[in-house]
């Protein structure tokens, strides 16, 4: 097998990105049957995009450069987020800056005990941000691990398997609450936050898509191909506008959610 490379990779990334921040944006009109396959190739992104951050830490020639373009590319990115995920919230660019902050806190500090003693903060500071906890660990565990092979593979499986077992518990939570006196309305407020039942199930599956995306990170050839350096810079807001547009322009949102506080919930 000749295996992708990172060109084919990244745009496999982008495309699976796209697909399951339909559901986000549209969940109210969408059955159950397409949401499934839509949730399940968000997993492609997140594992592959983290692998190929990693490896721009390691190897950018300018770190400041790196950290401004997330920084002015995730403040565009802002201005249509909410109307995707009905949350203000800190985007995955931001959840990226607190990794490459977390992988040079790891590097600077002398001893391992340190960094590890103040590693809960970086996982408090994610609650705030775009894929939550999972982002930092999956990353963490990219940059940890030195055999090749297992690095391309373990932090995937790791992280798709945290969120799918969140999503299984909020789900549970849920169901649960139906069975109590009173429960239906603290449900249908958790629903309201969480999207949908509909919506919940449909994410658990997910975890299709990060095992698709370990199974292509295993057969990496390494090779660059095509520059890529801006295609995720651009797409990440480019994709937002164009979904929080369409959703706005069917009414499922209105912009009343820039008036929403942080939501604590949403992961993209």
């Amino acid at each position: 097998m000749k295996g992708l490379n990172a060109y084919q990779l990244k745009w496999i990334a982008i495309i699976g990105m796209a697909l399951s921040h339909m559901v986000y944006a549209w969940h109210e009109i969408l059955p159950l049957w397409l949401m499934i396959p839509l949730a399940a190739s968000g997993g492609l992104t997140f594992p592959i995009m983290g692998y190929f951050v990693v490896e721009g830490y390691k190897h950018t020639s300018n770190l400041k450069k790196y950290f401004l373009r997330l920084l002015v590319f995730g403040l565009i990115a802002s201005l249509f987020y909410p109307l995707v995920f009905r949350a203000l919230q800190f985007n995955i660019m931001f959840s990226i800056m607190l990794c490459l902050v977390m992988f040079l806190v790891y590097d600077k500090l002398n001893g391992r005990f340190w960094f590890w003693l103040i590693f809960p903060l970086f996982l408090v500071a994610a609650l705030f941000m775009d894929w939550w906890i999972f982002g930092p660990i999956m990353l963490l565990l990219y940059y940890l691990i030195r055999t090749e092979s297992t690095r391309r593979v373990v932090p995937a499986l790791v992280g798709g398997g945290l969120f799918v077992l969140f999503a299984l518990w909020g789900l549970f939570q849920v169901r649960a609450l139906y069975a109590i006196p009173g429960g239906a309305e603290i449900a249908a407020e958790l629903l309201g936050t969480m999207g949908s039942m509909d919506f919940m199930i449909s994410s658990i599956f997910m975890i299709f898509g990060v095992l698709a995306a370990a199974y292509m990170l295993k057969h990496y050839n390494g090779e660059r191909g095509k520059s890529a350096k801006w295609l995720f810079y651009v797409a990440y807001p480019l994709h937002l506008a164009i979904l929080g547009g369409i959703a706005l322009a069917l009414g499922l949102v209105d912009l009343s959610v820039y008036s929403n506080l942080f939501g604590f919930f949403t992961i993209g």
